[in-house]
């Protein structure tokens, strides 16, 4: 019961350790992916939360968006966003009640394509018009779907009926307004979807659809259920001056730009894509350390053990070591019997600690927001059977000591 005991206790301390090294290993996997796909030179500018208007600022509108491109006509992208519940998606017999709608221009599609596209997307003259047409979102769902959401039963029905019915260039009614469905953008499964799982990838059982922002300042609404004034409030912009180098100067050019246009209001901040992740990072790295602090606990825990089941065993096996020592057996001998037993036991239970961290991560919270990232490499197994022997071995040498300074004769004679 000792030995199995700490050989559990490995087991723990080992697959939080091995946790810890898969989520290192994802975070920066994933950090590259993401930021060649959202761009070296992305800044995003959002309007300021809490922020007490004094009256002079309209706060962060559409007409920013367009004064910032024609003010610097060289940025590769300035792209507005806004989004809002919109309430009844109608089409087909079909209905959906969760349908969100994300008023952009087509400079949205210059960054983060990660889309297969049927149809056509928005235009210009989509925009110019405030034409009523969408662009469906289809999510892409998983390859392999996760334990804990066929447990719970999570499925998005808006995504079940896409995947049974083709409305591109029909008809649907939203909230009682008619709009043609254009296009529809099919994205990759959770699985191969390079995007950083913290923007753009949270968990909604509704449908979404993109349309021009001009029609969502006139059709759709803010989330409250208020009509949208013609001051064209937007949620964000973001923008990408194409250079990691130029990030610091156009940060400064659209600040002085954005402070006189708001009459000195600073009701806006603007942010570097790449300090966003980097605190994201910097939040898992926190319980990634939290979780290895607790893994090495765990080991700790178990090496005591070992040593416990070593010396336990060294006592109740004190005659056999003295029969041994008499038919020629060296310290040398005594000493690498039981460490190597210790180590057995350590391995043993690292093996375990393995099966148990990828029967975790891959298997049980595979989709589950915080573990998306966690990537596994050969070098990760090494390391933790590594610790796990090595604790063994550690843990085992004092105790094995012990055993090979029994002088023989007191040995035979122990009852």
């Amino acid at each position: 019961m000792r030995s199995f005991l700490s050989f559990l206790t490995v087991a723990i301390g080992v697959a939080a350790l091995l946790y810890t090294f898969a989520m290192t290993e994802g975070q920066n996997q994933r950090m590259k992916r993401a930021m060649e796909l959202t761009g070296p030179g992305r800044l995003v500018i959002s309007a300021k939360r809490d922020y007490q208007s004094q009256g002079l600022s309209t706060g962060l509108t559409y007409d920013d968006a367009r004064a910032i491109r024609e003010a610097y006509p060289g940025l590769f992208m300035v792209s507005p966003e806004q989004q809002a519940w919109a309430g009844r998606f109608q089409v087909d017999g079909f209905e959906d009640k969760r349908f969100q709608f994300i008023g952009v221009t087509p400079e949205w599609a210059k960054r983060d394509w990660v889309y297969e596209l049927r149809g056509r997307f928005l235009r210009w003259e989509d925009v110019s018009h405030a034409a009523r047409v969408c662009v469906l979102i289809e999510p892409g769902g998983w390859l392999k779907k996760p334990a804990w959401l066929k447990f719970f039963g999570m499925d998005n029905p808006f995504t079940i009926w896409m995947k049974r019915h083709d409305i591109l260039g029909k008809t649907m009614v939203i909230s009682g307004e008619t709009y043609f469905v254009a296009g529809i953008l099919q994205e990759p499964p959770r699985e191969k979807d390079p995007r950083w799982y913290g923007r753009g990838r949270g968990f909604y059982l509704g449908g979404r659809g993109i349309i021009p922002i001009t029609t969502f300042f006139k059709f759709v609404g803010n989330r409250q259920g208020r009509v949208v004034d013609n001051l064209g409030k937007i949620d964000e912009i973001s923008v990408d001056t194409g250079q990691e180098k130029t990030l610091a100067l156009y940060e400064r050019r659209l600040r002085s730009l954005l402070l006189a246009r708001h009459r000195g209001e600073e009701d806006f901040e603007i942010r570097a894509y790449a300090e966003m992740y980097a605190e994201q990072m910097a939040e898992q790295k926190k319980a990634a350390l939290a979780i290895m602090v607790m893994g090495a606990v765990c080991v700790l825990a178990g090496g005591i053990g070992i040593m416990n089941v070593t010396l336990a065993t060294i006592y109740s096996r004190i005659r056999e070591i003295g029969i041994r020592r008499a038919v020629g057996a060296s310290r040398r001998d005594i000493l690498l019997q039981f460490v190597i037993e210790a180590m057995l036991l350590g391995f043993l239970g690292g093996l375990a600690g393995v099966g148990l961290g990828v029967a975790g991560i891959n298997w049980f919270l595979k989709g589950v927001r915080w573990m998306e990232i966690a990537t596994f490499e050969w070098h990760h197994f090494a390391l933790a059977l590594l610790i796990s022997i090595g604790t063994g071995f550690i843990f085992s040498v004092y105790p094995a000591w012990i055993a090979a300074k029994l002088d023989p004769v007191e040995a035979l004679r122990y009852e």
